[in-house]
């Protein structure tokens, strides 16, 4: 499952890589699923595109499907020459579990390994943004009830992904896990920017909120838009409401890659004062 598909953008000099990982409950989805609208919303901007594959929480539990998107940045890291990318140039983006890793990677502290015998282990795994859309900020149950209610912390995901048994759920190792997977847990001063999308209605939650539109509601990004609000690092929220007409998705997408290239490094070779866009 440790594979990846790469999308390269046509430049003579390095290009800025995007990182795609499959939504699907870390129990379904692929590689397969990138979208289509991102991927021409990078081309348009010379911007890489890498889709990447995890192992599902039902064939290796947490960490192990982050640790796998992990090794996927770090390997095209080590391969940065090979295939034309700047490696300093590099965001992550994905769709509710994918959101989710996408997030761990940008707040986690950096998973490199200096002293590894593997160099793919030895790569950085910091990133310059993040994209998420439809993102469970928080993976700890606890939080969850405040944010969706007890249906939300009942999910039947969250066993899966921790590898417990309901009677497990509330111990202390449990909440351990929670902690390390949550992004707004894992939040510092030195997070990169993010982007965040909702497309399900900011309705409250009530008994009668369906289950898709409970684990993706709006009220997971106002999570954690407040403190790094507070915290001064940047910090995009969109609604649905906010792209009218038609192509939301167009719009969305074109957005989020702008964000990206807004917050990209300026190569050494581009004239001071002039901005790699």
């Amino acid at each position: 499952m440790n594979d990846l598909d790469l999308y390269l953008a046509k430049s003579d000099k390095p290009t800025p890589l995007v990182l795609f990982y499959f939504p699907g409950a870390f129990v379904v989805g692929n590689k397969y699923n990138v979208p289509g609208l991102l991927i021409d919303a990078c081309k348009k901007a010379g911007i890489t595109v890498a889709a990447v594959n995890y192992r599902y929480s039902t064939q290796a539990s947490y960490p192990a499907p982050f640790l796998d998107a992990a090794r996927g940045l770090q390997f095209l890291r080590l391969h940065a020459k090979e295939y034309n990318l700047n490696p300093k140039a590099v965001a992550s983006t994905g769709s509710s579990a994918g959101a989710d890793i996408s997030l761990w990677l940008g707040f986690h502290n950096d998973l490199a390994d200096p002293s590894s015998d593997d160099p793919v282990k030895r790569q950085s795994t910091r990133l310059a943004a993040v994209g998420a859309l439809a993102a469970q900020t928080t993976l700890d149950p606890r939080v969850i009830r405040k944010i969706a209610g007890e249906k939300g912390a009942q999910n039947s995901a969250f066993p899966k992904l921790y590898g417990l048994r309901r009677d497990e759920m509330d111990t202390e190792r449990a909440y351990k896990m929670y902690e390390d997977a949550s992004a707004a847990a894992l939040l510092t001063k030195d997070a990169p920017p993010v982007f965040l999308y909702y497309s399900v209605p900011n309705n409250p939650v009530t008994d009668e909120t369906p289950d898709g539109e409970r684990v993706h509601h709006p009220l997971f990004g106002f999570y954690l838009k407040e403190p790094m609000d507070k915290l001064g690092v940047e910090c995009v929220l969109r609604l649905r409401e906010d792209y009218p007409g038609a192509s939301p998705g167009v719009q969305m997408n074109q957005e989020m890659v702008a964000f990206f290239l807004k917050h990209f490094p300026v190569e050494p070779s581009v004239v001071s004062g002039q901005q790699n866009r």
